[in-house]
Order: structure tokens, then sequence, then C-alpha cells
């Protein structure tokens, strides 16, 4: 949810930037009301509109525990795999309007 590795987490943890608490297994816990906190009042806009492609699923490839997301979003055409589970979750379907998100700090292509 904050787009942070658990690494990061824990170092937050022993600088103090972040609430935790243990559990009966020592395990960190983060309540919903501090990751809230740290997403901030405007986490919706985080992302900048370059990195935001809205479009219409082409296609839906489910094989497995992966699903590849085909969506026609202007003048581009994205592909993504993304776990079957966060496909049906999302109803993604051929026709259905849809948004790919990119954030990446690098893409390589080659031939």
């Amino acid at each position: 949810m904050l787009g942070v590795s658990v690494d990061t987490l824990r170092r937050w943890d022993r600088q103090g930037r972040i609430k935790t608490r243990r559990d009966q297994s020592n395990r960190r816990v983060v309540t919903a009301a501090e990751i809230e906190r740290l997403r901030g009042a405007d986490a919706g806009g985080a992302l900048s509109a370059r990195n935001r492609f809205p479009g219409v699923v082409r296609e839906v490839k489910v094989e497995g525990l992966l699903a590849q997301v085909e969506i026609d979003a202007g003048p581009f055409r994205v592909v993504a795999v993304i776990t079957r589970e966060a496909a049906e979750q999302l109803e993604l379907a051929a026709g259905v309007p849809a948004t790919a998100l990119v954030k990446a700090t690098s893409v390589l292509v080659e031939r």
C-alpha cells in the first residue's frame, strides 16, 4: 500500500518514522490509520499524468496464477502480467475500461 519494501518499513520503525506495535509472535503490525498517515491526504494523485494510460481492455489471458492483460490506451498498447487474483478482483475482461499505471525506473528493450 505504501510502495516500499519490508526492509524500508523495518528501517523506518528503527528510526521512529513509523508507528508499529508487536503481535504475540513479535511481528511488526502497522495500523491502517498509520498507513493513511504515511500516504498523506493526496495519495491518489501521487503519480503524474504521464504514468497513467487510460484505455479499454482488449484481452485477458489467464493461465495458472497469472493473467496477461492487454489494454488499448489511445495510440499505445500496454501489456501487463498481473496475478490471476488481481484480474478477478478488478473484474477485467475484454471491453472493460481500465487504466495502466506505469512505475519503472528503467525499461530495457534490445534487438
